[in-house]
């Protein structure tokens, strides 16, 4: 992180006299399950130490900073869920679950600040910063909300279909999910679009 990561916040609510709400998403890349995007307005005061991008922190890291966002910021959670995905592709789900996010804020910022790339169709002004997640403290709040949300929901869900591992792969494609999507097929969360869920559906290996 930059050595002041609210520097880039700061500028831009100055210039449009207002709040500036930082969205990241989770989830484009797993086999299985939702993709989740968050959107967040942190105050002023006060600040959040160690906000970085969600990949580098330690679990129990990413679960203490997200209960520090909550306490204090403004948050909006989006969703994109597998039959989405698999009806108008990931990239189309995944702003669509951005949109969802922002929608969910409840008091509208006055800009956003988006990682990556810019995204179709939100409500308001946004400003693109790739790797957004590692340069600003509203984006890695985001990144980190988005995370827990999502891997929450992926360890609630192992205990239904406990065979594919979801608890720890996250429904991201180990060794261990390969080998059961392999050898018992998809279930309900499995992404059918994506073809290592595809071939195996159609009883090819992988």
């Amino acid at each position: 992180m930059p050595s002041d990561p609210y520097a880039m916040e700061r500028e831009i609510a100055l210039q449009v006299g207002g709040a500036v709400a930082g969205i990241d998403e989770v989830g484009r890349g797993p086999l299985a399950g939702p993709v989740v995007a968050a959107a967040v307005v942190l105050p002023e005061s006060p600040r959040i130490e160690g906000l970085a991008d969600s990949k580098v922190l330690t679990e129990a890291t990413r679960e203490r900073l997200c209960a520090e966002i909550l306490a204090c910021a403004t948050v909006g959670i989006g969703w994109a869920r597998t039959r989405e995905i698999d009806r108008i592709n990931i990239l189309q789900a995944t702003h669509r679950a951005m949109r969802r996010a922002v929608a969910r804020l409840e008091n509208a910022p006055a800009h956003l600040l988006v990682d990556g790339h810019p995204v179709p169709g939100l409500p308001l002004e946004h400003t693109a910063v790739v790797k957004g997640d590692a340069k600003c403290a509203c984006i890695s709040a985001a990144s980190i909300v988005a995370k827990v949300v999502r891997d929450r929901f992926m360890a609630a869900v192992d205990r239904r279909f406990p065979a594919y591992g979801f608890a720890s792969n996250r429904g991201y494609a180990s060794e261990e999910h390969r080998l059961a999507l392999a050898e018992r097929g998809p279930c309900p969360l499995h992404r059918r679009s994506f073809s290592p869920v595809a071939l195996t559906a159609q009883g090819t290996l992988f």
